[in-house]
């Protein structure tokens, strides 16, 4: 039998019995990350994570259709987010997800367009980065969200290569994340990020790293920190060198139109068909110049937007996503004082994760932990480089290119053998031209073998074999005076590694329409046979050269591999004593002068080049150095000397009438001969 409690009893008892309990639950912690040596730490159940779709709400309307693009984004976040856990977001958007259409690539097999002398009036195929966003950051306390970009798979609207149609709609789920953007379920039910802390990590590989660049350069409040990973800076150095159309790596005859059809995986495409017809116009294959629309998708335009940090990777090797695109990226962050990191590698269009995995996901892990959760745990602290050498071992270093590097000119001449030598002396000009014969089906790797060899495809030009080990670190420039025999022609610089077994690779190359010769964005009619200077620059690289090696230059017209190949004959008569090599060089490869008519010769060729402005400090340079010269001659060392110390002042004097090299050249040739011969 019961025994009954009397009710006043239980009036007495039930409010401290409900008290006991409020109180029991006011003491109840929400769940909360663990930290441990200034990493988030895995205590999150990824089996019982929350998963959702949602289709956010863009600002632009792409297709054209009066409503706007709405794009489909996959959540998973912790179950302890429905518990009252905030957390950050760890946000990867891409075009890849619903697969690729057939790709249709420009036929390049076809003869070069010359510009009117009398005028009227890619795609990186990565596949998206394994699944370790979620596998490894969401039992840290993160959520991660995977999209698909406008004009993609569940997405509407339509692909546009880049410009900011697409950065805005990328843009749109980080407003959602902090309540200024609408999302809704497949039912049209609204959906909120009310379990979003709102700051937001970017990244992945190839186009989609490419896309957080853009996003960055708007300033959105949320967006904390991006990782690109062999990613495009600018679209046009993507399909275009100094004018030249140009393939990415591997996808000969890609441009912005082939790869906005490709990744169009929406259904019923055809809604977008005349702006891909507007893609294939105005990206221009017939000048290659750059323009409105390539200026729309170079988000260098940007930078002094960025609010984000930027952890830059990229692949030394990467001829994909060429290395000019991480360079002048890293190059625009210094100058904003962005807060940032690089690690580059010497693999190709690739993510760390698949070659220095443990590494990587600590040095990730710690890097979000302070961007997204502000855990001090002294990433910022480390070397800001990381770079990985030719043997495969890495080194941290605290600038990049690196910190003693010297832009060094190399001058090409015309040597005893059928190939050309490169000096760091110049020699007096004889104004004789050698030859090039364009043959586009010859792949530059056959052309740079055997440089000693004649071959009427290429001129070749190399040093001495080097006495010490040296170091190219940053962007290599060609110079090169030379006519060609008619009104359009590709140019092709390649630099190279000759081994003492008679090995040869290929550093770095570079492109240019000779067209193109005053600016990327404007061609201009070149008459047959008339001599131009041409200058370009190739794709930066950090290489050590070793000691017993060689450093080659070889000239083509052609690149096989990634530039137009018109039908074989164009001529390029090449004038070599007028032309030089810079190279960004760590180590002094210069030779050491052994008279004074060594340093006047100098003086000449930097008056003839335009490098020494002033006729008057020419003839007062020239002038003093006769006087040393007769005092050598007569044996009076102490005139001599005293002449030659009086010479550095007069150059000192002269100093705003020359470039910075030629003056650091000029003295340091005197200060090596003051010190042989006095």
């Amino acid at each position: 039998m019961k025994k009954l409690i009397p009710f006043f009893l239980l009036v007495l008892i039930l409010p401290m019995i409900l008290g006991a309990n409020i109180a029991e639950e006011s003491t109840v912690e929400p769940p909360m990350i663990v930290v441990e040596e200034g990493m988030t730490q895995p205590v999150f159940s990824k089996e019982e994570a929350i998963v959702e779709r949602v289709f956010i709400e863009t600002e632009v309307d792409s297709d054209g259709d009066g409503e706007n693009d709405r794009i489909r984004a996959d959540v998973i976040r912790p179950k302890e987010t429905e518990e009252g856990l905030k957390v950050p977001v760890i946000y990867e958007i891409s075009p890849y997800r619903a697969g690729l259409n057939p790709i249709d690539f420009h036929n390049v097999d076809v003869e070069l367009t010359p510009i009117n002398p009398n005028p009227i009036g890619g795609k990186p195929y990565a596949a998206d980065l394994p699944g370790y966003y979620d596998d490894y950051f969401l039992p840290r306390g993160y959520a991660v969200i995977l999209a698909e970009s406008i004009g993609s798979g569940m997405s509407n609207g339509c692909p546009t290569s880049g410009d900011m149609q697409e950065v805005l709609a990328t843009r749109a789920v980080i407003d959602w994340l902090n309540g200024r953007a609408s999302a809704f379920d497949a039912d049209g039910e609204e959906i909120t990020a009310d379990w979003s802390t709102g700051k937001v990590g970017m990244t992945g590989v190839s186009y989609n790293g490419t896309l957080p660049n853009g996003v960055a350069t708007t300033g959105v409040e949320g967006l904390e920190t991006i990782v690109p990973i062999g990613a495009i800076s600018s679209w046009y150095d993507y399909y275009r060198s100094n004018g030249a159309v140009v393939a990415p790596g591997g996808y000969q005859g890609e441009d912005a139109d082939s790869l906005a059809r490709a990744v169009l995986t929406r259904n019923n495409p055809e809604v977008c068909l005349d702006l891909m017809n507007q893609i294939e116009e105005e990206q221009d294959r017939i000048t290659g110049d750059y323009n409105e629309f390539w200026n729309e998708r170079n988000y260098l335009n940007g930078v002094e937007n960025i609010k984000a940090s930027v952890f830059v990777v990229h692949g030394l090797n990467d001829w994909n996503v060429k290395t000019k695109q991480f360079t002048q990226w890293w190059e625009e962050l210094e100058k904003h004082d962005v807060p940032r990191k690089l690690w580059i590698h010497q693999h190709g269009h690739s993510s760390p994760y698949s070659f220095r995995n443990e590494e990587w996901l600590i040095t990730l892990n710690k890097w979000f932990d302070y961007w997204l959760y502000d855990i001090e745990n002294g990433i910022m602290d480390e070397p800001m480089v990381d770079k990985q050498k030719e043997d495969r071992s890495w080194v941290t270093e605290n600038a990049w290119p690196h910190e003693d590097v010297r832009d060094t000119a190399l001058y090409l001449t015309s040597g005893s053998t059928e190939s050309g030598n490169l000096s760091h002396r110049p020699v007096s000009d004889t104004n004789t031209s050698y030859q090039v014969i364009d043959d586009s089906s010859i792949r530059a790797q056959t052309l740079v073998q055997n440089p000693l060899e004649d071959m009427e495809n290429r001129q070749a030009y190399v040093t001495p074999e080097l006495t010490n080990a040296y170091r190219i670190s940053g962007t290599p420039v060609v110079s090169v005076k030379a006519s060609i025999d008619r009104p359009v022609a590709n140019l092709t610089a390649l630099l190279v590694d000759y081994g003492p077994d008679e090995s040869s690779r290929i550093i770095t190359r570079g492109w240019m329409d000779p067209q193109n010769l005053q600016s990327d964005s404007q061609s201009v009619a070149i008459t047959p046979d008339k001599p131009y200077t041409f200058t370009w620059n190739m794709q930066p690289t950090d290489y050590d050269v070793a000691e017993g090696h060689r450093i080659g230059l070889v000239l083509i017209s052609s690149d096989y591999e990634y530039t137009i190949r018109p039908q074989p004959g164009t001529t390029i008569s090449i004038y070599p004593e007028q032309s030089y090599l810079s190279l960004p060089l760590v180590g002094d490869i210069t030779e050491e002068p052994t008279s004074i008519k060594q340093i006047k010769d100098l003086i000449n060729y930097y008056e003839d080049e335009g490098s020494i402005t002033d006729p008057t400090a020419v003839r007062q340079l020239q002038t003093h150095l006769t006087a040393v010269e007769l005092f050598e001659e007569k044996g009076e060392t102490n005139k001599a000397s005293k002449h030659l110390a009086g010479f550095k002042l007069l150059l000192n004097y002269h100093s705003d009438h020359m470039t910075k090299e030629v003056f650091d050249i000029l003295q340091h040739d005197v200060d090596i001969l003051i010190d042989k011969n006095y």
